[in-house]
């Protein structure tokens, strides 16, 4: 059944002249009159009546206008649904506790009119992620792929911000009444961080920062998700793991967790967005423009080498300095979570 036959007819009927059905579609009176006929013919039954005045509607045609209503509506839902502009951002976060949704709930709530979907996809690769951007199934993702050339040509990561690093720990650990400390102090203490998946920029990324200041990183044992790791750090002597310093996590009082910031160099997190190159949806620029007002991390802030760009260079032109076309690190958990 075609679409703008049945939305012919529901103005006509609306409006009771195939002349004022045909100005508010943009048409002919002919057009909107042939689209009418065809729509009866299709259905073998007579919709109007034509009187002095214009057109009426038949028993049968005051029995399908309901139903036809529904089908325009639906068909304007479902465009909607899918043209950007007309449709929620939708963007994909790690974590709703981790950096990139606590700086996207911060966007919001200072454009509350946005209209906006954040998702989290239950993917490790972040080229399922990849693949989601690329299909529309989401207009972008914090997630990073730690080698460009495995983007495809239709999608791009532009650098968001960095998410600085923190020692979490207990009251019984010997680090635990630090007001901050070095990497070199890290050494030789265990940082537990379970949950790194094989293929991930964070297992990446973990892998050059223990390499970087011969830090133990463990991720040894199954991840039970936050609280689980919560209740050990806190009765643990010995066990401490790494948060984003935005990172917003909730534990008894009787816990006393101690966050603890990393300096001399900061250790940082890169956050990148991965997106369309061509038609992203429009209400991307100012998340973009958001996340880049950001106040930069020192000069000496230690990145893995997948994300050397130049901290006063935008989104756009840190990621071009590095690799001549756009894109940058990117974001996971810098902290184990349940998902």
């Amino acid at each position: 059944m075609e679409t703008e036959a049945v939305r012919s007819f529901v103005r006509a009927a609306e409006f009771g002249q195939l002349q004022h059905a045909a100005d508010e579609l943009g048409v002919t009176q002919q057009a909107v009159s042939k689209r009418i006929a065809a729509l009866e013919r299709e259905l073998d039954i007579r919709l109007f009546t034509r009187t002095p005045r214009g057109v009426e509607l038949t028993l049968d045609g005051q029995a399908f206008l309901p139903h036809a209503r529904d089908i325009v509506a639906g068909v304007d839902r479902g465009i909607a649904a899918i043209r950007p502009g007309s449709r929620a951002l939708r963007i994909d976060v790690l974590g709703l506790r981790l950096a990139q949704a606590v700086v996207l709930h911060d966007y919001w709530r200072s454009h509350p009119e946005t209209d906006l979907d954040v998702v989290t996809l239950r993917v490790d690769d972040p080229r399922v992620a990849v693949a989601a951007v690329q299909a529309g199934e989401i207009d972008a993702s914090f997630r990073s792929v730690t080698d460009p050339g495995m983007l495809p040509r239709d999608v791009r990561m532009i650098h968001a911000f960095d998410s600085p690093l923190e020692l979490l720990v207990g009251p019984r650990h010997p680090l635990g009444s630090a007001r901050t400390l070095t990497p070199a102090q890290l050494r030789r203490h265990r940082i537990w961080v379970p949950g790194i998946a094989p293929r991930s920029e964070w297992a990446d990324f973990y892998d050059q920062l223990a390499t970087a200041f011969d830090l133990r990183i463990d991720a040894a044992g199954p991840n039970f998700g936050n609280e689980v790791l919560l209740d050990i750090l806190a009765d643990s002597a010995d066990v401490a793991t790494l948060v984003g310093s935005r990172d917003r996590y909730i534990w008894p009082t009787n816990h006393d967790l101690r966050r603890i910031p990393i300096v001399n160099p900061t250790i940082a997190y890169p956050l990148s967005l991965i997106l369309r190159r061509t038609n992203p949806h429009p209400g991307l620029r100012a998340v973009i423009d958001h996340v880049a007002s950001l106040a930069p991390l020192p000069a000496d802030t230690w990145r893995p080498s997948w994300a050397n760009f130049r901290p006063s260079s935008t989104p756009s032109t840190a990621v071009a300095h590095r690799t001549g076309v756009p894109s940058p690190g990117a974001g996971r958990p810098v902290f184990p979570y349940a998902r």
